[in-house]
């Protein structure tokens, strides 16, 4: 079996076709999920990316992996999802990005040039073609057809004047159907698209395909503010804008780069097609965290709310025809995608893997028993730690800068490091602008909450003893490279 995994930056759950999305159109997408699994109310474990991809790759919590930041390292005794895919015998080639942090243990010294960067490769991945925020290879490409463009932010946000064959997702797509061509045998190969990651442009036709006539409204700002949302208000590029056609024709910006980024997913499919590859291919698609686009005000993705970490996943395995076309309602999380992937590989478990296989659903089956909540968290100390560093004013200690959430079928229980906590009424009021202070809703979400966190603590060798008795039963995963 090959194995395509798929990553779309920062993509809403809701920005679906197939999802029920009045707007925009994600035909290839939707056609994925006909012949597959989609996960309706899956969740990113953290944010921004860095954060995210580390709990997607690594299958933990970021409680567990303590990568709060983009520049945070993340430690390279984690496994993750490319050696993985070494030890099934595969060699993962990477064309995109990773966003993880080298370990500087394993740094070659002081002046090794990946400690200047957040932008760091996954270990285990070789390099088919990395686009990190510089997009230097595909700027060159740019630069050689004429066009003047000084860097990859220029090129990204000047995407809508120039024909969509010359997008950034074009041109990563072209890249690994050109690798694609020249290898023969089976293959895991990893397609990290930015889009529809900011800035908001779409490419080519697809900036004028959507009406912002036609563009939904936006979940109000709501009552019982945290200071960190009132802050968050007064951000430039974090406030969404006040003026509605503003908004609105943000949104059909972004509406625009899901449907270009859908289109470029459906050449790598029918190029499998044509291969002769898909019906040997597990496909594997998700995003590292959401998008506010407007809701509660913001834009981007950070806090607390549900549109910056609810996103899509969809899985198809070939092997089980019979779950073709399901919808799982199951609360599912990133965290889950590792264990998944070890299980359709043959793989052992995972010791520090914080999440659930997800086999049973792609195999028409249910599981014994499963999460009835969905977690995330969020660490906003990268956004000080500047203040603190210049002698800035210290009213509270980094470690409270953070907010974990558990979101249920009814409420979401935020509960930040200082102490502070906000509940809202889902079930009253599923746009999160409703909160509660009910002495009776909220003190079983908060014991449920530091459940989850004790039994979810990093294990590493917690659960072994030395000692006579241990041969044959230690994980093989503890002693991989």
């Amino acid at each position: 079996m090959n194995v395509l995994f798929v990553t779309l930056d920062q993509f809403r759950a809701d920005c679906l076709s197939a999802a029920g999305h009045l707007v925009v159109k994600t035909p290839n997408l939707d056609a994925l999920a006909a012949r597959g699994v989609r996960f309706a109310r899956h969740f990113s474990q953290a944010a921004p990316c860095a954060p995210g991809r580390a709990s997607l790759y690594t299958g933990t919590y970021q409680m567990n992996h303590r990568v709060v930041g983009n520049g945070s390292a993340l430690s390279d005794g984690f496994d993750n999802i490319a050696r993985a895919g070494q030890r099934a015998g595969y060699a993962p080639v990477l064309f995109g990005y990773t966003d993880q942090g080298i370990d500087p243990k394993v740094a070659s010294g002081p002046e090794d040039p990946w400690l200047d960067t957040y932008e760091g490769v996954l270990p285990g991945f070789t390099v088919g073609v990395h686009l990190d925020e510089r997009q230097s290879a595909w700027v060159e490409h740019l630069r050689a057809l004429g066009y003047e463009v000084a860097s990859g932010l220029e090129a990204l946000a000047s995407e809508s004047s120039r024909p969509a064959n010359l997008s950034l997702a074009s041109f990563m797509t072209t890249k690994a159907l050109e690798w694609l061509e020249h290898h023969s045998g089976e293959w895991f190969v990893h397609l990290s698209y930015l889009r529809p990651h900011p800035p908001y442009a779409a490419a080519g036709d697809y900036a004028s395909m959507y009406d912002p006539a036609f563009s939904p409204a936006p979940h109000p700002v709501g009552e019982g503010l945290h200071p960190l949302h009132e802050i968050a208000l007064t951000l430039p590029g974090i406030a969404a804008p006040t003026d509605p056609e503003a908004m609105a024709a943000l949104q059909a910006q972004y509406f625009g780069m899901i449907t270009e980024v859908d289109a470029q997913f459906g050449r790598v499919l029918d190029a499998l097609d044509e291969r002769g590859d898909l019906d040997d291919t597990i496909v594997i698609v998700s995003s590292d965290h959401g998008e506010q686009l407007g809701d509660q005000g913001l834009l981007e993705k950070l806090g607390f709310f549900e549109s910056s970490y609810a996103i899509p996943c969809i899985i198809s395995d070939p092997r089980h025809p019979e779950a073709h076309g399901t919808v799982v309602e199951h609360f599912t999380e990133n965290v889950d995608v590792f264990p998944t992937l070890l299980e359709l590989l043959d793989l052992e478990p995972s010791t520090q893997a914080d999440g659930q296989s997800l086999v049973p659903f792609l195999t028409a089956g249910e599981p014994r028993a499963w999460r009835t909540a969905a977690h995330w968290e969020w660490d906003w100390r990268y956004l000080l730690v500047g203040e603190h560093r210049e002698g800035g004013p210290i009213n509270a200690a980094l470690e409270t800068y953070n907010v974990a959430v558990l979101r249920t079928e009814t409420h979401a229980y935020a509960h930040f490091g200082d102490g502070d906590f906000r509940c809202f009424d889902l079930a009253a009021d599923p746009s999160w602008a409703t909160t509660t202070n009910d002495p009776a809703v909220i003190l079983p979400l908060a014991q449920e909450m530091l459940t989850w966190r004790s039994t979810h603590l990093g294990g590493d060798y917690t659960g072994f003893l030395l000692g006579a008795e241990r041969q044959g039963r230690w994980p093989r995963d503890l002693f991989s490279s």
